[in-house]
């Protein structure tokens, strides 16, 4: 197997956890010196396989929070197994869907041609976007987690959100963070992924949606740039702006979007830079795979 020693930052490197990295460190646009805040923001994969060694690497990352969005079915499908706790640590069960499977396998019976390319995996992702803003939602996923870096006047402690696209976009694009720089940020899953690409493939193609297909099966484990940029010009077309979505579709209060971007955008340290796009790909290009 060949192993990608993944650039840190973003990546954090953590036993038994896959694609965990820090969203923070982008540079503002339009904001010279102005960065999003590090070590607040973690998105990972499922964390069902950490063991000890892995508790104990997520515990000195300070984090206080999990929040789950997986649905019910979800859940089922993988034996009704949360994520791993320990002491000190809250798991916030917030699911976009209460009893869709939006299970990649899942996503491809519903969406004919989610498989295919850029529109749809846009037009998912529409969908969860418009299940989240439900008015009567019970969880009120996006929301819950915009609200928790919005509910104190000091800094949120780390907290750490896997499994549906969506909630660090939202983040980072209230914060600044320009559209190309997202859409890189999300292209990172792919690497981040990389150790389990094999696995998810094989399962993909074992499944009615996509039987025996490798092609169409290893192109859902894509997170495409265009697929981002896509779903952010989605976002503008349908409600205007990715704030007016927060604030006139998930209900989020302009006072708490104001303090999300005091929670999160800072001034650099001197001689500090922000996190670069270019610079993350050519280091992974100066990089030779591991056996």
């Amino acid at each position: 197997m060949v192993l990608i020693r993944l650039p840190s930052p973003p990546f954090v490197h953590v036993p038994g956890l896959v694609n965990l990295r820090d969203a923070g460190g982008y540079a503002i646009q339009g904001k010279p010196g102005k960065a999003v805040r590090r070590g607040v923001i973690f998105r990972s994969a499922d964390l069902t396989q950490l063991e000890d060694e892995g508790i104990a690497a997520l515990r000195k990352l300070g984090i206080t929070h999990v929040f789950d969005l997986r649905s019910v079915t979800e859940l089922a499908k993988a034996g009704n197994q949360p994520p791993e706790t320990w002491e000190g640590v809250a798991r916030v069960f917030v699911p976009v869907f209460l009893d869709k499977d939006y299970s990649p396998e899942a996503l491809a019976l519903r969406f004919r041609n989610y498989s295919e390319g850029t529109e749809g995996f846009v037009n998912a992702y529409a969908a969860i976007l418009a299940s989240a803003a439900e008015p009567d939602h019970p969880y009120s996923p996006f929301r819950t987690v915009l609200e928790h870096v919005a509910s104190s006047a000091t800094p949120p402690a780390p907290f750490l959100v896997h499994c549906t696209a969506g909630k660090d976009t939202l983040l980072l694009a209230l914060c600044g963070v320009d559209d190309a720089t997202i859409a890189h940020e999300y292209s990172l899953t792919e690497l981040g992924l990389a150790p389990r690409r094999e696995e998810i493939v094989r399962h993909l193609i074992q499944g009615p949606a996509l039987f025996g297909d490798r092609e169409r099966a290893e192109r859902m484990v894509g997170a495409r740039k265009e697929y981002m940029l896509g779903t952010l010009a989605l976002i503008r077309e349908r409600y205007g702006s990715v704030e007016k979505y927060v604030v006139d579709h998930l209900g989020v209060s302009q006072t708490s979007v104001e303090r999300i971007r005091q929670n999160l955008v800072v001034d650099l340290a001197d001689g500090e830079e922000p996190l670069d796009c270019t610079r993350i790909d050519a280091g992974l290009k100066e990089r030779e795979p591991r056996l």
